[in-house]
């Protein structure tokens, strides 16, 4: 396994430096990586005040650009109450319903209560969940019982797939954002994602290269694929393709998929959708 340590911060400016200025390795045009961005969006809602109309209006602007000819988003992430609104109105189509649970975005919330959230957006329909690790006990050692709370609601999703939010802008070090990503994805996440969006400092470049070295190396140790989800304060185009070329770069052809990828935005889709029908 490549030990982090050996990354200095240094180095990884300098590595995001040069894959910034890169060209764009599996995409003939920027336009057709901006269709892709708006292909693995989590188009998302998440404020004390959404109401009915706020999901009314979430879903009728994910189905709405078909009519464009532009790919649906991947899926709307919204909070568990208004889970079931969502599968209505996206049912027949090809957009999964997302919801945040296990008490977001504090994380402090005791297992049981965490748990109780979660089969309960499940039971509402949700295909799948994000979840945030409990940050303060990580940044206390209590490694094992991270792990343990992550297993537990691994199994509580039953058959939906697992994100989990780590809030890099809260653990900060590179050596703890690699193994709190060791960590969630050892414990059975099926994607780790770097921000809720709820504190100033959300996704950046930095946390994500260093996400990504993670699950590299967990595919090089296990041969399982695990997903990545920069989400928080990505609203340009040139910043979504930024991440796309992080993904292109370090994990390859077979990580851009929505399967595999995703960005969580509010106001992306617009601002993609604008440089798309020019």
């Amino acid at each position: 396994m490549t030990q982090l340590s050996s990354f200095s911060q240094d180095s990884i400016s300098e590595s995001l430096k040069q894959i910034s200025e890169s060209s764009l390795k599996f995409f003939s045009t920027e336009k057709e990586a901006y269709k892709f961005a708006l292909s693995i969006l989590d188009l998302t809602t998440l404020e004390g005040s959404d109401r009915v109309k706020t999901i009314d209006d979430l879903c009728a602007k994910a189905k709405s650009y078909q009519s464009m000819g532009l790919p649906n988003v991947a899926a709307v992430c919204v909070y568990p109450v208004f889970v079931r609104q969502a599968k209505t109105l996206l049912k027949g189509t090809n957009i999964k319903v997302a919801s945040v649970a296990g008490a977001f975005p504090s994380g402090q919330s005791p297992l049981e209560i965490k748990i109780a959230e979660i089969q309960y957006a499940v039971a509402e329909g949700a295909d799948e969940i994000d979840m945030v690790i409990s940050r303060g006990k990580f940044l206390d050692g209590n490694y094992t019982e991270v792990a343990g709370e992550i297993k537990s609601i691994k199994e509580a999703c039953k058959n939906a797939h697992l994100k989990v939010i780590l809030e890099t802008g809260e653990i900060k070090d590179p050596q703890a954002i690699y193994h709190a990503s060791q960590i969630a994805m050892k414990s059975g996440g099926d994607f780790i994602k770097t921000s809720t969006g709820k504190i100033p400092l959300a996704a950046t470049p930095e946390a994500a290269y260093v996400m990504l070295q993670s699950i590299k190396d967990f595919y090089r140790e296990t041969g399982k694929m695990i997903g990545f989800k920069p989400a928080g304060g990505i609203s340009t185009p040139e910043h979504a393709l930024l991440y796309i070329k992080l993904v292109e770069n370090i994990l390859g052809k077979e990580w851009l998929t929505p399967e595999y990828l995703r960005i969580g935005a509010s106001r992306l889709a617009n601002n993609l959708v604008s440089e798309l029908i020019q």
